[in-house]
């Protein structure tokens, strides 16, 4: 079936800059421009409609904003090919948090020239003939990107030099913060209310914001302004500011307004809803399934409608390349032609399919998320629909032309057998990680030194079990550098024909930013929070409890149609084993270590950890064992996670662009920062 998709500019740069450093506006070479009298026309308004769509791909997919929103949580930690970019925000003392480090300056330098041009459309657009409908989705980006900015750095500016929410047609070089109520009060939640009145039920275009779409934003602005009212654990703000609302409203009144959003958009999903089961949420032949409410579009048919190369990506926006970040360097996997074992091979070969792909080894998950929030492996599809665990042969694609390899045990395998296998807990222990080394003998006092710190033959310190040809590494002997693939954002490619296609280029997949699923979740939260909760009808009928909330996602979680590392179909329903493992109480810990599951690697938990402020507790230590290959021995770190980190800083680039005083530069910047 023919698809109606959005077309959008690739490199759109826009004219109407806003906070950048003056270097980065004299030198621009922009290479298509919007010129302010641009807007006075359909054609124009209708290009910065385009262009709100556009802008997504350099905040989602960019890697070093990826890593922003994952690593220093209980997600994710630096690995070992980690710089500054990733090292800075982990907060354990590899590296530290400033305002010249923080890639929150993706999001800085992203959104405000988006935020005005959707001023300039929502100015205009009356006066050319465009519909509130389409103005609406101008609305929307609008506080889209200002709720992402309030969430990140506290208040943020609403005058961008031409007045309040006014469309700037000059750079300016002064700005004054606003506090966090007035950013919500004054530009999200009027935008996105009058958005759900004007935005049609359906998509104009696939891909496009509908009522819905708006709704789950405003359920979830509504929610995190709730917490940040209640500030249950004395969280700073900046700039300082009562915590009370100008609309005389308190937390209670807001966690109610974020649950009876979220179950008007539950009871009413429109072209939307869940998918039968999680895997196929995110198998990427189904990509643009009716799960997903809001995505950063790309596609392998056209460099130009994928806003980047087809053949090689260079790690920089708009590419697709933040599932390279968790992706290990599989490719130094070894097998044997023979069983001498003196000649050894790649027999995993870099590849564009979604288990392998670009490894760049910068960011991995900690033990913790192996061993706990993925606990339930059994009953629980979430964990093989997000990992790899099973690295399988395909090295007659790479040129070798054996048919057969030698590998644990030196035994056979064959293309498409198990190479190398995570384990899924430590029941098969104890796992011998030094009698795999090509025959050759060692002393005792060698093999003794070469206990958890020895790659092998297989080349990167896997073990090996009794009678399996497949190399193995246990829960507890992930680390740095060996650790379990991220299949979720993993490339896909349908013109890699017989070969390994081309998997140094970006992700040609759109990039997930809003799910159906999600309004589960949010509702579930506010009803928690004290929100007076009613039975839900329609299609996901439950008592709309929390309890009730969760359980449909638990439930379709429990259902498999296939074994992704297992490679082969598996038909199970374990809807009710997932739900009588539901405590009957559910609190915020269980909502997030649920969320996790649910959209694990994907970019929410940051804001999960801040919103509930519960990152020190939740994240403030996690275990993985070393950047050495063959390390199987977990260590303890601790991060360093202050009060002051739950805003991220002002970036330098913004302030070395202001015209200000150097103490209104100081003032200006988030307190805890200020000295670093």
């Amino acid at each position: 079936m023919k698809r109606n998709q959005i077309k959008t500019f690739t490199g759109t740069t826009l004219i109407i800059l806003f906070l950048l450093s003056c270097s980065d506006i004299l030198d621009e070479q922009p290479r298509s421009i919007y010129e302010p009298g641009f807007f006075k026309t359909e054609t124009g308004v209708m290009g910065g409609l385009t262009a709100m769509y556009a802008h997504l791909r350099y905040i989602y997919g960019q890697a070093y904003y990826f890593n922003s929103c994952l690593t220093g949580t209980d997600e994710a930690t630096y690995a070992q090919s980690a710089d500054g970019n990733f090292k800075n925000i982990d907060m354990s003392g590899a590296g530290t948090l400033t305002a010249s480090t923080s890639r929150s300056d993706v999001l800085w330098g992203t959104a405000f020239p988006n935020i005005n041009t959707a001023s300039g459309i929502i100015e205009n657009a009356t006066e050319v003939g465009i519909s509130e409908e389409l103005v609406s989705e101008a609305r929307f980006f609008r506080a889209f990107d200002y709720f992402l900015l309030v969430q990140t750095f506290g208040g943020v500016p609403l005058d961008l030099g031409a007045g309040e929410l006014k469309f700037n047609t000059t750079p300016a070089r002064v700005s004054v913060r606003n506090t966090v109520p007035e950013v919500y009060t004054r530009a999200i939640f009027p935008d996105l209310l009058t958005a759900i009145d004007n935005l049609p039920e359906n998509s104009r275009l696939t891909g496009t914001v509908t009522k819905n779409v708006a709704r789950l934003i405003l359920a979830k602005a509504y929610l995190t302004y709730g917490w940040w009212l209640e500030n249950p654990n004395n969280i700073p703000t900046y700039p300082e500011t009562a915590r009370t609302d100008p609309d005389g409203h308190n937390a209670q009144w807001y966690f109610q307004q974020a649950y009876d959003v979220a179950r008007t958009a539950i009871e009413n999903p429109g072209p939307y809803g869940l998918q039968e089961t999680f895997y196929d949420v995110n198998w990427a032949p189904n990509d643009r399934n009716n799960e997903i409410l809001l995505y950063a579009d790309h596609t392998e048919t056209s460099e130009y409608y994928n806003g980047a190369s087809l053949t090689y990506g260079g790690g920089g926006a708009p590419d697709n390349f933040a599932v390279w970040m968790l992706t290990w360097n599989y490719t130094e996997i070894r097998s044997t032609t023979n069983t001498n074992r003196d000649t050894v091979v790649g027999s995993v070969q870099r590849e564009a399919v979604q288990n392998l792909g670009r490894p760049w080894t910068r960011m991995c998950p900690t033990i913790g998320v192996i061993e706990n929030t993925f606990a339930d492996k059994t009953n629980d599809a979430r964990y093989d629909g997000t990992f790899v665990t099973t690295y399988r042969g395909n090295w007659p694609k790479g040129g070798i032309k054996n048919s057969v390899l030698y590998n644990a045990n030196k035994m056979e395998v064959y293309p498409g057998d198990a190479i190398l296998t995570f384990l899924p807990d430590e029941s098969l222990s104890p796992i011998d990680y030094i009698s795999d080394t090509a025959g050759t003998s060692y002393t005792a006092a060698q093999l003794e030194a070469f206990k958890g710190k020895f790659p092998g033959i297989n080349n990167i310190g896997a073990g090996i079990l009794p009678g399996r040809s497949d190399y193995v590494i246990s829960p507890r002997g992930i680390s740095r550098v060996v650790y379990p693939g991220f299949w979720k954002l993993g490339t896909y490619r349908t013109d890699n024909g017989t070969g390994l296609g081309q998997p140094n280029a970006g992700t040609t997949r759109p990039y997930n930013i809003a799910k159906f699923s999600e309004l589960f979740f949010v509702a579930a939260e506010a009803a928690v929070k004290g929100a007076t909760t009613q039975a839900i009808t329609g299609t996901y009928a439950n008592d709309g409890t929390a309890l009730g909330l969760i359980n449909i996602i638990r439930a379709r979680a429990g259902k498999w149609r296939w074994d992704n590392n297992g490679n082969a179909e598996k038909v199970e329903d374990n809807s009710a084993a997932m739900i009588a493992a539901t405590p009957a109480t559910i609190d915020i810990d269980y909502i997030l270590a649920e969320r996790s599951r649910e959209y694990y690697g994907e970019g929410y938990r940051w804001f999960d950890l801040v919103r509930t402020q519960k990152w020190a507790e939740i994240a403030g230590s996690y275990e993985i064992c070393s950047a050495t290959k063959g390390d199987h021995t977990p260590a303890t770190y601790t991060r360093d996670i202050q009060l002051y980190h739950y805003l991220r800083p002002i970036p330098q680039g913004q302030l070395d662009g202001l015209e200000m005083t150097e103490d209104e530069k100081y003032n200006y910047q988030n307190p805890g920062y200020r000295d670093l």
